[in-house]
Order: C-alpha cells, then sequence, then structure tokens
C-alpha cells in the first residue's frame, strides 16, 4: 500500500461523518446491548449477547479501518488546482465513446468513494489509468471488463 491514501475534500467529509457515527451512535447502543444481555444470564447460551459482541467486532474493526485511511489521507481540493486542460485526481472529465458517438461522465475520486452508477470512478479503475496525464482534446483507447473503447476526452471539469 502506497505511503498515501488519495481521496476528495467529499471523500473525506463521507469517512469522517461514518466515523462520528460509529463512534457516537453505534458504539454506544451496542455497548449497552451487550450490558442488557450480560443481565440475562448464561452466556454460553445467550443469542443476544452472542450477536451484541459481533457488532462490536465490526464497528471497531471499521472505525480502526477509517481512522487509518484519515490517518494516511492525501485530500485533493480540485477547485484549488489552477485548470489546465489535464485530467487529474479529482476532475470530472467527460468522454466523448468515439464507436457510439455517446458521452459519459466520470469524476476521479478515491476508491471508497467510486460508485460507477453516479459516475464517480476510482484512480484506478482502467478507464481513470487511462485517461489520467491527457488533456482536452486528446484520443484514447481503454481495455476494460467489456472490450477495447476508444474515447475523445471532451471535457475537463476541475469543479
Amino acid at each position: 500500500m502506497s505511503d498515501r491514501y488519495p481521496m476528495t475534500v467529499r471523500g473525506e467529509g463521507l469517512l469522517r461523518e461514518e466515523l462520528a457515527e460509529l463512534k457516537g451512535v453505534r458504539r454506544p447502543k451496542v455497548i449497552e446491548a451487550i450490558a442488557e444481555a450480560r443481565e440475562h444470564g448464561d452466556l454460553k447460551e445467550n443469542a443476544e449477547y452472542h450477536a451484541a459482541r459481533e457488532q462490536q467486532s465490526f464497528i471497531e474493526g471499521r472505525i480502526k479501518e477509517i481512522e487509518g485511511k484519515l490517518s494516511l489521507a492525501q485530500v485533493i481540493d480540485v477547485t484549488r488546482l489552477k485548470p489546465s486542460g489535464k485530467v487529474v485526481f479529482g476532475v470530472t472529465v467527460e468522454l466523448l465513446d468515439l464507436d457510439t458517438d455517446e458521452k459519459v461522465t466520470y469524476q476521479i475520486v478515491g476508491d471508497d468513494e467510486a460508485d460507477f452508477a453516479e459516475g464517480r470512478i476510482s484512480f484506478n479503475s482502467p478507464v481513470a489509468k487511462a485517461i489520467i496525464g491527457k488533456s482536452e482534446g486528446d484520443d484514447v483507447s481503454v481495455d476494460t471488463p467489456g472490450g477495447g473503447k476508444e474515447y475523445e476526452i471532451a471535457t475537463v471539469k476541475y469543479a
């Protein structure tokens, strides 16, 4: 794993919100559920206790994971970069499919932020890897799981 973990300002905010929810709401609830289950007696056959402990383990693991990512975060605010027409992490890119003349729009984001249905692709995806470093007007070939694609980079937005 690299020393830094790139993410957008939005991605950092979402992780911080999830961390606050886990620490401030879900952790106290599961601690309360464990205490309540203990009051019911024999812990060997207490399904509520075991379920609550499993949930606690999941919550604590996720807290550690998020804290680790935030400690290594390299937050990139694309709005503070000087627009150059070059594709970099965080930009929104409109691509023209040269075979179908259809346009697709993607924002290049960190792994945790990626959501293809919402137009956010990971910087590790085949499309992002093919277009990062290229400029508006460039043609690119992308090897995707569905086969090769040819795109023209129509616009690059630093917003």
